[in-house]
This record gives C-alpha cells, structure tokens and sequence, in this order.
C-alpha cells in the first residue's frame, strides 16, 4: 500500500526564516523541492490553507503534476473541541483521509498533543514538524524518504 505524504506549504516549502524575511510570497520557494519532492516514495497530498491554489501557483514552479488536495469537513463543534485539548485542525482530518494506508504529514504546527491524538488512532504515521525558519532540508527529505520506504 503506497504511503501518503500530507505537505503543508507555509513554513515547509516557503520559510519564514532571516534569509527570506524580505522575499514576497514565492520567491521564497526553492525550486529544488521539487525533485526531492518527486522521488519520494509516496502519494503526494496537497495539506494546506492553499487548497487548489497550491497546484496552480507551486506545482508548475516544481515540476510536479496537479496534486491531490486535502478538505476538511467544516465542523465548528469539533474544531472547538480539538483547539481546547491543543490540536491542531487539521489532523482529525488527516487521519480520516489516510484511511488505512500509511502516511507523513509534513507541517510546521505539529504539536505533542497531535502526535498522541495521531499514535491513537492510527496504526503507521509519522507527523513530522519543520522549522518554519529553514523550511524543509535535506536532513528532512533524507528522514521522509527512509521513513517512507519502510511504511
């Protein structure tokens, strides 16, 4: 069963750091992601506030092919109740979309509580948590992709 890699766009694909303080939007995007992006052993899965926007404005510019996105259900009552115990809100639906199958879910937001909520009630995840200021690196693609490979 092929994983999926959940990918969050701000923060893992265009930093926040000192040395792109100044570039607008997506100047800030490496377009180096793009091939590491595509060797990974996965389903690549748009996770991001972007939605389709995503694979009309960074897919191009990466050399990726239009990408699945992932939709939430639009829930207040649940949403309520996942930020008071610290979730973030996103990864209810994560976990739903995943199904069965295996997945890494790449994000800059990724909490303690998230990974515990995750641990239980999934079987084969990995949420992996980028430092918005560097963005996605290659010790970070090495760790993906070996993570990956054995999901």
């Amino acid at each position: 069963m092929t994983p999926i890699l959940f990918l969050d766009v701000d923060g893992p694909l265009l930093p926040f750091g000192e040395g792109v303080a100044g570039a607008p939007g997506l100047a800030r995007l490496d377009p180096l992601h793009g091939p590491w992006l595509a060797a990974l052993p996965c389903e690549l899965v748009w996770a991001t506030t972007w939605m389709d926007d995503a694979n009309e404005h960074l897919a191009p510019l990466l050399d990726l092919p239009k990408l699945r996105v992932a939709t939430w259900p639009d829930d207040a009552a649940t949403e309520t109740a996942d930020i008071r115990h610290g979730l973030h809100w996103k990864t209810r639906g994560l976990v739903a979309l995943a199904g069965d199958r295996p997945f890494a879910w790449v994000d800059d937001e990724l909490t303690d509580a998230d990974r515990a909520w995750v641990t239980e009630h999934h079987d084969r995840a990995l949420l992996h948590r980028v430092d918005p200021r560097h963005g996605l690196t290659d010790a970070d693609y090495l760790e993906l992709d070996a993570w990956l490979r054995t999901a």
